[in-house]
């Protein structure tokens, strides 16, 4: 052992190779934390004066490195550009003083090397990966680009267009794709990783691969043409712009960034990359997606927690197929746990079937499924019309139609077939899951499980804890949801739980300004610039119409301030049947374009139906817009986190952006609430306090102003 440390050791192979081990202390994964930046320095000076005949980069982990440490970039982008600046001046020495090294070097991918962990594997001269390994750089996704010479290395390794695409998506990359652009060398097995990299050594030391030359390719300006260089990085913006979007400027600034760094030598590049990486590190969007991947993290630890209490579910059952009970069952097989899906007519298992053909079928188009694993999901999945096979399930997902009294009778018949401490959930997303447990002997073994449409593409399921709920109950709900490849929040019981709750006073708000005169359109548009997939028109057309009137009567029974006391345009849309997509008409007409998805084209006839429950038409500005719209929903999350409905506001954001699509680069509604200061939003709610309750502050929202207080505290974690 010629360096030993709390991140990475170096030995002397037989064969006069060094070795670096990558294995730190206490951690499940190896990540780039300023600690083993330090020990890599230190470690890289050891190996340069070893005499070593090369160097072999491994880790002991199942991945290789998985980047950086993402809590301890948050605190560095809080510093001055000055440090930041200073800072990556210092870690790039580490990595330009690999690729300097006096000796031909190789890394040995196992597994995951992301970001840093990538950026270090290309400063070396050789790469090989086994099968399974997976590379690239996914920091666009946390609103930043790579820092530690991601953009000025991969370029000249893989070429301009492949290191634009690669970068500019923040894609993960699979090892045999990554082999065939040139990013990895050679593709091994698990149990020959380390003897095919000490034989690249070997045929460096032979002659037969010239290192050198690849150092001088990575380290010269990009080798093409002003006219290739042009065509493709100007085609290059085009595209990425367009994919990314206004909001999202990292991907297009890393475009940029290579541009500009093309026609410089490595240490010149690298100042550029730099440069680019701190105008993006200062900026809110990459500060509220960092926080944004701190709260996936949380979610992460809070489900893990349920693991140790939870009862295995080994199989399944849900009532009612459908468009819904057939994505529950598909989400269930194909994730490993068989389901029966049961309703009560042959034209209900029908449709549910063949939403999971329809399913299995994109899965396959899409190269994400083959035919083995479609015929698995298919034999998992049994269609039945009666109980048989129920007493031996451990779990069972109630998704009837949203009404209480054939709930009620629904989960009373199917709680008779079960055996003893079977569980059971129930999908709604309106309904009290206390009231609905009245129905039941064993109410213990009772919650609410609430997937969101389509249940295949959207991530979060709402865990509802009724009164009577068990810790077992909800750890086992937790690890089910999980084990689905669902993200799990567990919220207290109340009218919408915390999606629906928070969404329907903001759809209260629309109806609100709608009824004063504005228009739907502008609405739409004026929401969809402020970040949103799309507006609350389009976006109820999508819901439905109808469930959403049944939602909000719901919610108005339940809340005081959801009452609207004036028919609104949902209403009169509800009464004429046109209630969105699924009719072909509502705040738009739906026609089905050449793929047969739904496409939106203007309505001439909602004008006129507007028009009758408008006390008048007038102009609104886009910044009144958003401050109603913005301000009612802000206000109800205030509320829900404040009734106990979640316990953290890292909770109550991930629920409206996993739920609802809450744009992630502002970070959810109440890191939005404290980008733009709680007393601007207590001003905003003085200013439209006679629009209604809706826009009512708390008291408590008083008292944290007057203290300076925050939601998202410095630790950013278990606030409430």
């Amino acid at each position: 052992m010629i360096y030993s440390g709390k991140a990475l050791s170096v030995d002397m192979l037989p064969s006069g190779t060094a070795h670096l081990l990558f294995d730190l202390t206490g951690s499940s994964v190896n990540k780039f934390n300023q600690a083993t930046l330090l020990e890599l320095q230190e470690a890289v000076v050891v190996i340069q004066q070893s005499g070593a005949r090369g160097v072999i980069f491994s880790s002991a982990k199942a991945a290789f490195i998985v980047g950086a440490d993402i809590a301890e970039f948050t605190l560095m982008f809080q510093q001055a550009e000055q440090q930041i600046n200073q800072w990556l001046l210092e870690a790039n020495k580490i990595f330009s003083a690999i690729e300097d090294l006096p000796m031909p070097s190789v890394t040995a991918i196992n597994g995951i090397a992301l970001g840093g962990g990538f950026e270090m594997a290309i400063a070396t001269d050789y790469r090989v990966a086994v099968a399974a390994a997976v590379v690239g750089f996914p920091e666009v996704k946390l609103g930043i680009l790579p820092g530690f010479g991601g953009t000025v290395r991969l370029p000249r390794l893989i070429g301009a267009d492949n290191a634009n695409q690669w970068i500019s998506s923040g894609s993960h990359i699979k090892a045999d794709q990554a082999f065939k652009e040139g990013a990895i060398d050679a593709i091994v097995e698990p149990d020959r990783l380390l003897t095919a990299a000490e034989k690249i050594i070997d045929q460096c030391v032979a002659g037969k691969l010239d290192f050198m030359q690849v150092r001088q390719q990575k380290m010269a300006p990009l080798q093409l043409q002003p006219v290739e260089m042009s065509v493709a990085f100007e085609t290059a913006k085009g595209l990425v712009a367009a994919q990314a979007g206004p909001h999202y400027p990292a991907p297009i600034t890393a475009v940029e960034v290579m541009q500009r760094a093309a026609t410089k030598g490595r240490d010149a590049a690298l100042l550029i990359e730099h440069q680019g990486f701190i105008k993006l590190a200062k900026s809110s969007v990459a500060e509220n997606l960092v926080q944004m991947f701190l709260n996936d993290q949380f979610l992460a630890g809070r489900a893990k927690q349920h693991l140790a209490g939870a009862k295995p579910v080994h199989s399944a059952a849900v009532l009612g197929a459908g468009i819904m009970g057939g994505g529950i069952a598909y989400q269930s097989a194909l994730k490993g746990t068989p389901i029966l899906m049961k309703d009560v007519v042959q034209a209900g298992l029908d449709l549910g079937v063949t939403e999971v053909r329809k399913l299995l079928d994109k899965g396959v188009s899409r190269g994400k499924l083959d035919t083995n694993s479609m015929v698995n999901v298919l034999f998992a999945i049994r269609p039945t019309l009666d109980y048989a096979g129920f007493e031996k399930v451990d779990f069972v997902i109630e998704a009837v139609i949203e009404n209480p009294k054939i709930k009620k009778s629904v989960l009373a018949e199917v709680e008779s077939h079960l055996r003893e401490g079977a569980i059971i959930a129930t999908n709604t997303s309106t309904i009290s899951v206390d009231e609905l447990a009245t129905a039941l002997k064993h109410p213990e073994n009772f919650c609410g499980m609430h997937f969101f449409n389509p249940v295949p593409v959207m991530p979060l399921v709402e865990v509802i804890r009724g009164k009577a709920s068990s810790q077992e109950t909800i750890s086992t709900t937790v690890a089910y949801a999980k084990k689905m490849g669902k993200t799990p929040i567990v919220v207290n019981n109340c009218p919408g739980f915390l999606v629906n709750r928070i969404l329907f006073p903001y759809f209260g708000a629309f109806s609100q300004l709608l009824h004063d005169g504005a228009d739907f359109r502008q609405v739409d548009k004026a929401m969809e610039r402020f970040g949103w997939p799309m507006g609350p028109a389009y976006l109820l057309d999508v819901v439905g119409i109808d469930t959403a009137v049944h939602a909000q009567a719901v919610m108005a029974a339940g809340f005081e301030r959801m009452r609207l006391g004036f028919t609104s345009a949902i209403d009169k849309l509800y009464e004429q049947k046109t209630v969105g997509q699924k009719s072909g008409s509502g705040f738009y007409l739906y026609k089905p374009d050449t793929k047969g998805k739904p496409k939106k084209l203007p309505n001439p006839a909602v004008d006129a139906l507007i028009a009758g429950i408008q006390s008048e038409q007038r102009k609104f500005s886009d910044e009144e817009i958003v401050e109603r719209m913005m301000l009612a929903m802000c206000l109800e999350t205030v509320r829900c986190l404040e009734d106990g409905i979640v316990e953290t506001a890292i909770e109550a954001d991930m629920g409206l952006m996993l739920g609802i699509g809450f744009p992630a680069f502002r970070g959810g509604a109440l890191r939005y609430v404290d980008s733009i200061g709680l007393s601007q939003v207590l001003q905003l709610s003085d200013k439209y306090a006679n629009a209604g309750a809706l826009y009512h502050a708390t008291e408590k929202m008083l008292a944290m102003s007057k203290a300076n207080k925050k939601y998202y505290d410095a630790s950013a974690r278990g606030m409430k």
